[in-house]
């Protein structure tokens, strides 16, 4: 019987966290800003007050049995496609940093380039599944137009699924047009998710009209939501962290109603990145071990609804890739993954409370990730694994460096790690001394410089650049 000393809520616990869910949305209610939305709710006899709907147990069991347990994310190069909710966790960057945390621990503001990068990083790893959207927010580009650039780049620099924006209910509509024109035209993707909207409430218990709009336009769609909630135990939630998760349920589970009510089996992603507000100073922790005991609770309840969850990854308050981001990165990556979440957002490079991405952090994050796909691979238990013979023939007092089996296995038994040290002291010293994030930084260097730009037909990536073109002057006029 396997024995884990983190709290496995259990069957009562579960219903008691959804009775409380139930009785938040059937009596309090949730605000939705959208128009639309309301008549939606309406149309499909859900109760609305002015812009508060209130969901039954009915309506949200209803909705809960159309989402799929596991679906498919298309990639542009199909050998790249994912599955979520299968076996594995998908990997995905961080999500939404202003700034960067330069090698030297300096904090500037992220430009193009670092988007650009940072696509570039995905592409060459070995374990990042997914591009992200918004990695950083770059400076440089007018903030109406920006979203067109990342996609653009999302699309051209990188052949695996990405993200898509959700800055608008326009973003995300031209986020559509452009993965549209990417797989030869829209009905190539009609309900044939290829990318991942992140929708985010503003707790409690708020729905804006720009995210409404958005879950609309990509439930519309057949694009995957993933509910992004951040709520902050002791400000913009409960202090206790089962009231947090009672109320994070209930914003949860009103996205999923809307999504359905949308289109029937659209894919949904379950899970936010809540954590607890510090009473010392009233900002965001991240860092915090809340934060991964509300990660693994939230992995529960997901599978108690039966759909697929996310978990947060390495993220830190650090403001470097130092111990203190190790600590904490590898709590919560190692606890999200270890708990089942099947879609891991922010899997590497976030510092300072999602303010800032780091390259060097990322690389290392990315390792990490590494690590913990070989810590939750069954081993194999089989007569040919354990193999006797080999035991029965080295014998007593033998070795085993020399044998033929392990110059069979030697390259693929064991993880081989990139970055991290395995050298004795005086090997080390001679190579310089250098720390992880010396070593990340030039592991960089290398992966930039051997990149290479994916295939894609030239004639989409002119239709793309001419869309993204004609988008920002229609813009710019707007503007004047």
């Amino acid at each position: 019987m396997m024995f884990d000393r983190m709290g496995t809520l259990s069957e009562k616990e579960l219903n008691r966290l959804h009775s409380a869910t139930i009785e938040i949305l059937g009596d309090v209610g949730i605000a939705f800003r959208e128009p639309e939305a309301l008549k939606i709710f309406k149309k499909h006899g859900v109760k609305v007050d002015g812009d508060k709907v209130f969901l039954s147990e009915g309506e949200i069991t209803k909705a809960l049995d159309t989402v799929p347990a596991q679906f498919t994310i298309a990639a542009r190069n199909p050998e790249k496609s994912v599955v979520i909710g299968g076996d594995n966790p998908v990997f995905t960057p961080g999500y939404g940093p202003v700034f960067m945390i330069t090698e030297t621990g300096d904090m500037r503001r992220a430009v193009m380039e670092d988007y650009n990068n940072l696509c570039k990083l995905v592409q060459t790893s070995k374990y990042i599944d997914v591009n992200g959207c918004l990695m950083v927010d770059p400076s440089d580009v007018s903030p109406e137009s920006v979203h067109l650039a990342m996609l653009f780049s999302n699309i051209v620099l990188c052949d695996k699924p990405f993200l898509g924006s959700t800055a608008s209910r326009l973003a995300a509509r031209e986020s559509i047009e452009m993965a549209g024109i990417g797989w030869g035209g829209l009905s190539n993707i009609k309900d044939k998710p290829v990318m991942i909207s992140v929708i985010t409430p503003i707790s409690p218990l708020q729905y804006s009209s720009e995210q409404a709009g958005a879950l609309i336009e990509y439930s519309r769609n057949g694009q995957v939501i993933l509910i992004g909630l951040l709520m902050m135990a002791g400000s913009t939630g409960p202090v206790t962290l089962s009231g947090l998760m009672a109320l994070q349920n209930a914003e949860t589970l009103a996205a999923v109603v809307l999504a359905q009510l949308v289109n029937a089996g659209v894919p949904v992603i379950y899970g936010g990145t809540s954590s607890i507000t510090d009473m010392k100073t009233g900002s965001l922790s991240i860092g915090a071990p809340e934060m991964s005991m509300i990660q693994h609770m939230q992995v529960q309840i997901a599978k108690f609804y039966g759909i697929p969850c996310r978990g947060s990854g390495g993220i830190s308050d650090a403001h470097f890739p130092d111990m203190q981001a190790g600590i904490e990165s590898t709590l919560a990556l190692s606890t999200t993954i270890r708990s089942g979440a099947d879609f891991i957002l922010h899997a590497c490079g976030i510092l300072s409370s999602y303010l800032a991405m780091s390259y060097e952090k990322f690389i290392i994050d990315e390792e990490l990730c590494g690590m913990l796909l070989k810590m939750i691979k069954p081993v194999d238990i089989s007569d040919e694994s354990i193999d006797l013979a080999t035991i029965k023939e080295v014998g007593i007092g033998g070795e085993y460096l020399t044998h033929a089996r392990t110059f069979e296995r030697c390259r693929t038994e064991f993880f081989i790690p990139d970055l991290m040290n395995r050298q004795n002291y005086e090997n080390w010293s001679r190579s310089g001394k250098k720390k992880l994030d010396e070593v990340a930084a030039d592991s960089l260097s290398r992966r930039l410089a051997a990149y290479e730009k994916p295939k894609i037909d030239p004639d989409i990536e002119q239709e793309l650049s001419q869309y993204v073109a004609d988008r920002k002057n229609k813009s710019s006029e707007k503007a004047t």
